[in-house]
């Protein structure tokens, strides 16, 4: 029975090179398989009352907002995520009062992304326990987005992530 195999001699040198290359291809790192993605980034229209994110120059989701009233605008120009907190405490800045992360009171809901500061005092997103205010121009300052999209895009994105505001 022999010469019977399933390959003949030649055939059989193909395959096992075949084989090996393939072995070979596995071992090499997966970021030389594929490039990285496009950053990610933020920007806010403070006019249309609109969150947009991109990835490179691809919007891939638009949220509506809620913006800084009249005396609490929202700051313009370029910032990024500086800190990102589940279920953040809220403190009054006028009375000192606490409350807690996580209760249904809590102004800033479930979520709060940080993007500027002065040193004492922060702007960023966050979720709102009032979703009527969407689309107005009601905070101190901060962009207020319904919880369900604060949650997702907190999810999405990280510190560092450019955030540009503008008017």
């Amino acid at each position: 029975m022999k010469g019977q195999g399933f390959l003949k001699a030649g055939q059989r040198s193909l395959a096992v090179v075949g084989l090996v290359s393939l072995s070979l291809l596995g071992r090499l790192p997966f970021a030389l398989a594929t490039a990285p993605p496009p950053p990610l980034r933020l920007e806010i229209s403070l006019s249309r009352r609109q969150l947009t994110l991109y990835q490179g120059q691809t919007p891939l989701r638009q949220y509506p907002v809620a913006v800084g009233r009249p005396g609490w605008e929202t700051p313009t120009g370029q910032f990024q995520v500086r800190e990102m907190i589940r279920d953040p405490a809220w403190k009054n800045p006028f009375t000192g009062a606490v409350i807690a992360g996580g209760h249904p009171r809590n102004p800033l809901g479930r979520r709060w992304i940080g993007f500027w500061s002065d040193g004492t005092n922060w702007v960023g997103l966050h979720g709102t326990p009032n979703p009527d205010s969407i689309g107005h121009a009601v905070s101190h300052g901060c962009v207020r987005m319904y919880n369900r999209d604060i949650e997702e895009l907190f999810e999405k994105i990280k510190p560092g992530v450019p955030v540009i505001v503008v008017r």
